[in-house]
């Protein structure tokens, strides 16, 4: 890991990309340098603000990352981030498109299902995104004749269209599960990462320090893949929700064509 400073953090934010290895890749720098949390917020709300608006939904991203992954390590980001983080929201949320929107519903979905914030900031979050619309139960009566009235193009949960599930499906192929390389540098590993027993081997203070190097390493290796096979399990979860929907739909859609159908003959 590169040393910490502020000219180095604001380096790497303008070299940011939207890849899912680019996010992650600086998360995991931010984190090893989480006692600089302070500073690293305040760039990083700072440099949001300059970034063009194609590029503010990945500093978004990049939170999320930290926010989620750091938690393990301690509090820091997550209580620093809380005084920013709803200003950023709206901030986003007024240069964005209603599919930039849609992406930052997913986050703050993620935070409310893992309970990342208080109720109050979520809250917050919710307003800063929807403004003063509000969820509201529906009753029972009303959900019935949702699903009476269904088409392919409405329903009770706004099935996705067809390019959204592609969408979905093709972000899966580069999912965790499927890295291979990732895979080969957890199993080349050093065995004295993995086998408590070769502690013998350490003599003197430079094989020590030089052992916690690589078990500092591999856990940091083993921290960012366990978050991305999270992700993964998140998405996985998200598309079939999505598939359920969309083909209880098609469903419901191709009996009302074929009662038509019949009564028409």
């Amino acid at each position: 890991m590169s040393a910490f400073s502020e000219a180095a953090l604001e380096r790497k934010l303008s070299e940011l990309s939207n890849s899912q290895q680019s996010v992650q890749t600086l998360s995991l720098w931010l984190i090893h340098h989480r006692k600089h949390s302070a500073l690293i917020v305040s760039v990083w709300e700072r440099e949001l603000r300059k970034a063009k608006p194609n590029r503010k939904l990945t500093f978004l991203y990049l939170a999320n990352d930290v926010i989620q992954n750091s938690k393990r390590k301690g509090p820091e980001f997550t209580k620093d981030f809380a005084p920013v983080i709803v200003e950023a929201f709206k901030h986003v949320s007024s240069e964005s498109d209603e599919s930039c929107k849609k992406h930052l519903g997913r986050v703050l979905s993620i935070w409310e299902e893992r309970s990342v914030y208080e109720n109050d900031v979520l809250e917050q979050l919710r307003q800063a995104l929807y403004g003063d619309r509000k969820v509201r139960k529906r009753t029972y009566e009303q959900i019935k004749v949702d699903e009476n009235n269904c088409s392919p193009r409405s329903s009770p949960t706004d099935p996705p269209q067809t390019t959204d599930l592609i969408r979905a499906l093709q972000e899966l192929e580069n999912a965790a599960s499927g890295d291979a390389a990732v895979h080969q540098r957890i199993a080349s590993l050093p065995l004295e990462v993995q086998d408590v027993s070769l502690l013998d081997r350490i003599t003197d203070k430079e094989s020590g320090e030089q052992l916690s190097k690589m078990v500092d390493d591999a856990c940091m290796l083993l921290a960012d893949y366990n978050g991305r096979l999270a992700a993964e399990i998140d998405d996985r979860k998200q598309l079939t929700r999505m598939l359920s929907d969309f083909l209880r739909c098609q469903k419901e859609f191709l009996a009302e064509k074929e009662h038509k159908l019949e009564k028409s003959n």
